[in-house]
């Protein structure tokens, strides 16, 4: 298996292993008589936890060498994590298995992202990136298909035996990609022409300080944290929405919330370069930020079973777009800085206090408003993302379009 397809398949297997048990967790434990605020509670609890580790995450897949053995790890713990909820459902067991799942899901992106950089470098990387997208998103389709299906055919069981297969396979895939394969300079961003140069300047930089030193990254990430605050909550929201009105099976309800998000990701993915080459980072952005109002409005206006098409084809189309022209616009703009990972954990975490406080606002306002108002109520919160990007669109699309000079604070901060 050549390095690439090894790299694939880790984003393939992965995509079951990063996230858990992840909206089955919402219908799992409603099936155990949670009620919407506490299972949005302790969801808000591991997003706080991932939230504060991917900063520091970010900044070891840097520093490091042992970028594979940080993704075998991080695959292991967040397996046991997830196989945990089966033995023991009280509320600290829930939580920790959440804080585990979450702290290490956060490393486990900016490492295949580090790892990507440094087998592929710069010029590479947007094309790879789409491809491992392409790879994360199919893998969620046939995980959340075969959950959906063995749930409903021999229980919630069998979602944690499947859980614990794809993280066996993830940990396979990650010692298929070759050590020699991975360049540690080029993985965190440092100019393979004159390394001598970033090493002496960049090699003690704080990853925070090239964040507030960078306008554009600073403005990405508050935009992001805006737009997660009002999506992170809508996929459990809506499976609970619609099993709560009694139109569907749990399982087969969540799994299908999931493919069919999923299935526009991976078509959504596919496209992303070329959508990229022809409107440019900000535009592609700008598209994912219009996703999500919609997306809202449809939701509260449509708790049926075929509301799950409009709903999540939109989520997809907003989701699929941000995996590619996120990451590698990040890397754009702190490319020679020597700290890409470290940004791209600033970013991830920035976004992550607004997806950490997306489930709780979701549940409180679906216990004491109903699910209708708790859509409508996170949708108008997402248009803050929105006007965001397009308040400072003419400073962010001079940004998105050229590469930084990193040896320049005019540069980092137009």
């Amino acid at each position: 298996m050549t390095t690439q397809y090894a790299l694939e398949a880790l984003n393939f297997f992965m995509a079951d292993v990063q996230a858990g048990i992840g909206p089955f967790l919402g219908v799992f434990l409603q099936a155990q008589g949670w009620h919407p605020d506490a299972i949005g509670t302790v969801m808000t609890l591991g997003g706080i936890a991932g939230m504060l580790a991917t900063s520091p995450a970010g900044a070891l897949v840097d520093a490091t060498h042992h970028k594979r053995g940080i993704i075998v790890a991080a695959g292991v713990m967040a397996t046991l994590a997830s196989l945990v909820l089966w033995v023991s459902r009280s509320y600290w067991t829930v939580a920790a298995s959440q804080i585990l799942t979450a702290m290490t899901g956060a490393a486990l992106g900016p490492a295949v992202a580090g790892v990507t950089l440094g087998i592929v470098r710069e010029r590479g990387f947007d094309h790879q990136f789409g491809r491992n997208q392409v790879a994360n998103h199919a893998g969620n389709v046939v995980g959340a298909a075969l959950s959906g299906w063995l749930g409903w055919r021999y229980g919630f069981g069998a979602v944690f035996v499947l859980a614990g297969v794809f993280g066996a396979m993830t940990v396979v895939s990650t010692l298929l990609i070759r050590r020699d394969a991975i360049d540690h300079d080029s993985a965190r961003g440092l100019a393979a022409a004159s390394p001598t140069k970033h090493e002496h300047e960049h090699e003690h930089a704080s990853g925070f300080r090239v964040l507030l030193r960078c306008r554009p990254l600073l403005l990405l990430a508050a935009a992001l944290a805006i737009f997660h605050l009002g999506n992170a909550a809508m996929l459990p929201l809506y499976g609970l929405a619609a099993v709560a009105a009694h139109k569907g099976d749990p399982s087969a309800f969540t799994a299908q919330t999931i493919v069919v998000a999923q299935l526009v990701m991976v078509a959504a993915a596919f496209f992303a370069n070329r959508l990229i080459r022809r409107i440019g980072y900000w535009g592609v952005i700008l598209i994912t930020f219009f996703a999500l109002p919609m997306r809202g409005l449809i939701a509260a206006m449509f708790i049926s079973a075929w509301g799950v098409w409009p709903v999540q084809a939109l989520d997809g189309i907003g989701a699929g777009l941000q995996s590619v022209a996120v990451p590698a616009l990040v890397v754009r703009l702190l490319q020679g800085t020597g700290r890409v990972n470290v940004g791209q954990g600033v970013v991830m975490t920035v976004q992550g206090a607004g997806a950490a406080l997306s489930p709780a606002l979701g549940g409180m306002l679906a216990q004491h408003f109903g699910y209708a108002t708790a859509f409508a109520v996170l949708g108008a919160v997402s248009t803050g993302s929105l006007a965001l990007w397009l308040f400072f669109g003419a400073a962010l699309k001079k940004a998105c379009g050229v590469y930084r000079d990193v040896t320049d604070d005019a540069s980092l901060a137009s």
